[in-house]
């Protein structure tokens, strides 16, 4: 039997919490359902992502002008029907939404991601209009559409810009191809129009919603590249969080099973900014967001139904810039007291090991005894609801401060906000060894 990949190992400590303690998935949440009503539909967030400001240079600066986006996305749980969200918060002006359709991919084609399934092309509408405006800084919510949604399935939203839209708000480290065309595609059955063919980016492109009964709602991760999936199998879904919402489906297959709202950022750090350089000689850029505890207000409270947050942040304040243990656990705290202030299950995760990995200066043995510091105070905390204790699941007991190699990948230098590659391996039966609290 072939062994689970590392995500797996990640993804059953995951889902072993939140099945473990009934609250994470049925406590009241700030939206004040019932979940002991049956015939009552609500709404809940089934994929959603992380957006930040376009980058100084690129696509993502000069922006959309006449131009069709094709974004597929990987929802996880279904419904009757649904609405997409589209985000300007990071443009610098309003923004012109053409036309806007919805479909399932067409997987008899050779090209199953941007060709989709013509019976099932539905147009958006925006308070009863095919087109609208994204005002500056503003969120565009679609009308609901009655459009069947399947657990664990792949959407494809299709956007028109018909003018020029400026600098994009956008996510970086998508893991999944996306496509780019000349004039008004959203009709289109066929992707050969789409002649850019990106792996990086959704445009604007923020979340989706469906219509559920007696949902529990749903949970979000905040976290960096780990849950970004960098370096995972483009196209896969192989990012923990997708295979956390998979074991949680599978332990829960019915309207019980909370959505997951994967709201990492690659390279992202609890006290610092995006473009801040870092140590290695890396760069910075806006694609790794503001600092995690400036997201709450923008990423993590508006999610629809959102009823618990797992916050796993702060291995980039270390290697990056050398925060204190401190520095770090005082701002987990601080995410932590407002979440809970929010009605909200907070879990929190320890920091993973990653000696060997990275240039010269990356790792070094005063950060490793930061990181160290860090994991010892959550092992040791009653503050928040639950702990994941993905170090003690994946460190190599001869050496603590590296990854066990039956988990590790080739070490990779350290590149777009990650820094080790995600596609380790694992065995089964560690997923019994996770320790939680």
């Amino acid at each position: 039997m072939s062994t689970p990949k590392r995500w797996h190992v990640v993804a059953a400590a995951a889902a072993l919490l939140v099945t473990g303690t009934p609250a994470v998935v049925a406590s009241a949440g700030p939206s004040g359902t019932a979940a002991g009503r049956p015939d009552h539909s609500e709404w809940a967030g089934s994929w959603a992502t992380a957006v930040t400001r376009g980058n100084s240079v690129g696509l993502t600066n000069t922006g959309l002008n006449n131009q069709s986006v094709r974004m597929v996305v990987h929802v996880s749980v279904g419904g009757p029907a649904l609405r997409v969200r589209l985000s300007n918060l990071y443009g610098e002006q309003a923004v012109a939404v053409g036309r806007a359709t919805v479909a399932r991919p067409n997987t008899a084609t050779a090209d199953d991601l941007s060709d989709i399934d013509p019976a099932s092309l539905r147009p958006l509408t925006f308070t009863g209009a095919a087109s609208a405006t994204m005002n500056r800084g503003a969120e565009l919510l679609s009308d609901p559409l009655a459009f069947p949604v399947a657990d664990d399935s792949d959407l494809v939203v299709t956007v028109h810009f018909p003018t020029p839209t400026g600098p994009t708000t956008f996510h970086g480290q998508s893991q999944q191809a996306n496509f780019i065309g000349a004039g008004d595609l959203t009709g289109a059955a066929e992707g050969s129009g789409f002649t850019t063919r990106p792996t990086c980016c959704w445009f604007f492109l923020s979340g989706i919603d469906v219509q559920r009964k007696a949902s529990p709602g749903a949970l979000v991760v905040l976290s960096d590249s780990i849950g970004d999936g960098n370096g995972s199998t483009v196209n896969a879904n192989r990012r923990w969080p997708d295979l956390l919402s998979d074991r949680l489906l599978a332990a829960r297959p019915d309207a019980r099973t909370p959505g997951v709202l994967n709201l990492s950022l690659a390279g992202n750090r609890l006290n610092h900014e995006g473009t801040e350089p870092g140590d290695g000689n890396y760069p910075g850029y806006y694609q790794l967001g503001p600092n995690a505890a400036a997201r709450l207000n923008e990423d993590v409270f508006p999610q629809t139904g959102v009823r618990t947050v797992v916050t796993h942040l702060g291995i980039n304040d270390i290697w990056m810039s050398n925060d204190s243990a401190e520095a770090i656990i005082a701002t987990l705290r601080q995410i932590n007291q407002q979440v809970q202030q929010r009605g909200l299950t907070s879990l929190v995760a320890t920091l993973t090991p990653y000696e060997g990995h990275g240039a010269p200066g990356v790792w070094t043995a005063q950060k490793e005894a930061t990181r160290q510091a860090v994991n010892t105070y959550l092992r040791g905390s009653r503050e928040f609801d639950g702990l994941l204790d993905f170090d003690r699941v994946l460190r190599d007991p001869a050496r603590p401060s590296a990854l066990l190699p039956a988990y590790d990948s080739v070490p990779t230098p350290v590149d777009t906000g990650g820094y080790f590659e995600h596609t380790t391996h694992a065995v089964a039966r560690d997923f019994r060894s996770m320790r939680m609290s």
